[in-house]
């Protein structure tokens, strides 16, 4: 058809095919809204994990993530959880590796280190109020998860004596002496004294074995028994010699040696 002169047709153009309005006249859907970013909202996550699930709930580094919060409130602990993991291999390991090699891990430094023996030292003393006020020989699997939290992981040898009363109920848990990777100093003599300062009538000796291997050396055994006949001509009585290695125990009484 033939178009007046000076007259074009108006093209409507693709927004008018599809009948849009116009940008500034379109209505726009709400945007949702966007999750918290940043550490903080990140803690506030894990936290609502834990109080929601418990702490079973939460992965070895995800706890060392909360723990290190204490230490570094600024920082984003992630990372540094992660490091932890990838050098110890464990949250148990990482909270109570010793401190030199703590300090190799990029980041973790005196108040990390902190919040890690914190750790150590709340399951030390939870471990070690269920042994109190009972009789520790009818309490035996408590008394060896408290030693092994307390002595597996050592670094140096550590002797230790439990003081018991005529009830076999715990007086003192004494640490006597630290010596090297492979020998502590003992002397009978004060070992007895000690005794007769607390008015214990029993004992159980303790000690651990940095090599995780807790069979006894022939120095041990002479300790022991140098140690029992002391004590016999006193009337007290030496129930047991323990051994704590990583993971592993050995009771002088159970293998024959008492």
């Amino acid at each position: 058809m033939a178009r007046s002169p000076g007259m074009e047709e108006a093209s409507p153009g693709f927004a008018g095919l599809l009948d849009i309005p116009p940008s500034s006249t379109r209505a726009r859907a709400p945007r949702p809204a966007e999750p918290a970013l940043g550490p903080e909202g990140h803690r506030k996550r894990l936290r609502e994990k834990l109080l929601r699930a418990g702490p079973e709930a939460l992965a070895d580094y995800e706890l060392l993530e909360m723990l290190l919060f204490l230490a570094l409130p600024r920082v984003d602990t992630k990372p540094h959880a992660k490091r932890l993991m990838a050098r110890f291999g464990s949250f148990a390991r990482a909270v109570t590796a010793p401190e030199p090699e703590l300090r190799s891990v990029e980041g973790i430094g005196d108040a990390a280190i902190a919040a890690l023996r914190l750790a150590q030292a709340t399951a030390i003393k939870l471990l070690a109020e269920e042994v109190r006020d009972q009789p520790v020989l009818n309490n035996w699997d408590r008394l060896i998860a408290y030693l092994s939290a307390a002595l597996a992981r050592e670094n140096v040898e550590q002797f230790r004596v439990l003081f018991l009363d005529s009830k076999n109920r715990l007086l003192a848990d004494e640490a006597q002496a630290r010596g090297t990777v492979n020998h502590t100093p003992v002397y009978p003599r004060e070992v007895i004294k000690r005794c007769l300062e607390v008015g214990a009538t029993a004992l159980i000796l303790v000690h651990n074995h940095p090599s995780g291997d807790p069979t006894p050396s022939r120095a041990d055994i002479e300790m022991t028994a140098e140690i029992r006949q002391g004590a016999a001509t006193l009337g007290i009585v030496v129930h047991d010699h323990l051994i704590i290695g990583n993971g592993r125990h050995l009771s002088f009484r159970r293998e024959g040696l008492l």
